[in-house]
């Protein structure tokens, strides 16, 4: 597969042979809504901010990260394919209850099956391509007809060589009618998700705090 990626005034578009044409907007951290995402956000931001570069996933240690583990997947990637390969390393509890399996050990895209990977593998895609993190919300019913809304926060990490080895993803499940089910709820029904926002986080990657000079100060949001 050909990987063919352009830029345009308004974002970036990613095409890989076989999959959906997507166009990516470019935003700001604020554009991530959840307070939890936002403050894994922020780690993976004070860790860029120093080089401009990729951190090692060992140097990410956020504050209360086993509160955050049933909604965390960890992914390792292999680069030297095309397109990249994601493995896998862990499977967080509503992940596998959202998707009704386990996918521990497995491609992503093969756990996603034909009809989802072409929406979802995109984003990933383009998330190891910029070498920055994608946010993504998407819409979906349940079982019984409620909305729900999906956010997905993707943040890359390299093993020091520039090239994305590891992925942690947080997803995320909100509806504005309360409860809902989650159980089989990417996979319940034959509507597919329903993408509302689709951005890469490359803007105000660090912010100077208010009143100070040096260049080193980070604003964070939250």
């Amino acid at each position: 597969m050909e990987y063919l990626r352009r830029r345009a005034d308004h974002g970036a578009i990613s095409h890989w042979q076989g999959f959906a044409v997507l166009e990516f907007e470019s935003a700001h951290p604020s554009v991530v809504k959840s307070i939890k995402q936002r403050d894994l956000l922020n780690v993976w931001l004070r860790l860029y901010a120093r080089a401009q570069s990729l951190p090692r996933l060992d140097e990410y240690q956020p504050s209360r990260i086993e509160d955050e583990l049933p909604d965390l997947v960890f992914y390792s990637i292999e680069t030297d394919l095309q397109p990249p390969r994601l493995t896998i390393q862990s499977n967080g509890t509503r992940m596998s209850s959202a998707y009704g399996t386990t996918g521990k050990g497995r491609y992503l895209d093969e756990y996603l099956g034909p009809r989802l990977a072409p929406i979802v593998m995109p984003v990933y895609y383009e998330c190891i391509a910029r070498r920055l993190p994608a946010y993504t919300i998407a819409n979906i019913d349940d079982i019984y007809g409620r909305i729900v809304a999906y956010e997905r926060l993707l943040l890359p990490f390299s093993d020091g060589d520039g090239n994305v080895t590891h992925i942690i993803a947080s997803l995320k499940t909100i509806s504005e009618d309360g409860g809902f089910e989650i159980k089989n709820l990417m996979r319940g029904n034959d509507k597919l998700p329903v993408l509302k926002l689709r951005a890469i986080i490359d803007r105000e990657l660090f912010h100077r705090a208010p009143g100070r000079i040096s260049s080193g100060d980070i604003l964070e949001f939250g």
